[in-house]
């Protein structure tokens, strides 16, 4: 709650009374500052300035960022046309061939290397085959690591993935 006398008017002001200086002792004069003592202050300062000059020297403007260019559009056709016959030959592969499990590492590689290279390209990103690719080797990439490389793709899945695979390879005849 308020108090009153902040409430009620005064019908007079009253002058406020003058402000009196604070006497100042004069210190006897000390001796400059030593390098040491110097030293944080100057490191402050070095640090502020080199600072803003990799602020300003770093900028948009100064030093342009450009995307990293996976390459052109036949390369990106020719590697996922092998994607493509690579996911085709290791899903089709019988469950007791020896190979099955150097041919699901070989995909593995090729499938890491292929989403690395094309993934951050926007260009890319709209495009049916691109979607598509990506789809089917996430289906096929996570049930291997899920089940292991010997464990074969059941029949529901395997039609799945190469019904992506056949869209997409339609789709890149197309030229999406």
């Amino acid at each position: 709650m308020a108090s009153p006398a902040l409430l009620t008017p005064t019908p007079k002001l009253k002058p406020l009374s003058p402000i009196k200086p604070k006497a100042v002792s004069i210190a006897p004069l000390s001796p400059p500052p030593t390098p040491q003592q110097q030293q944080p202050q100057n490191h402050h300062i070095r640090r502020r300035f080199l600072s803003l000059a990799t602020a300003i020297l770093t900028s948009p403007f100064v030093l342009p960022v450009t995307p990293a260019f996976a390459g052109s559009d036949e390369e990106y056709v020719k590697d996922t046309e092998e994607v493509i016959s690579k996911v085709r030959t290791t899903i089709s592969m019988d469950k007791n061939d020896p190979n099955v499990a150097d041919a699901v590492a070989n995909l593995r590689e090729t499938s890491n290397s292929w989403v690395a290279k094309y993934r951050r390209e926007k260009a890319l990103l709209g495009r049916a085959s691109f979607r598509d690719m990506y789809s089917a080797l996430n289906a096929v990439s996570g049930h291997y690591i899920s089940f292991g490389p010997t464990a074969p793709i059941p029949s529901k899945r395997k039609t799945r993935i190469l019904e992506e695979v056949d869209t997409a390879e339609k789709a890149l005849l197309r030229g999406r």
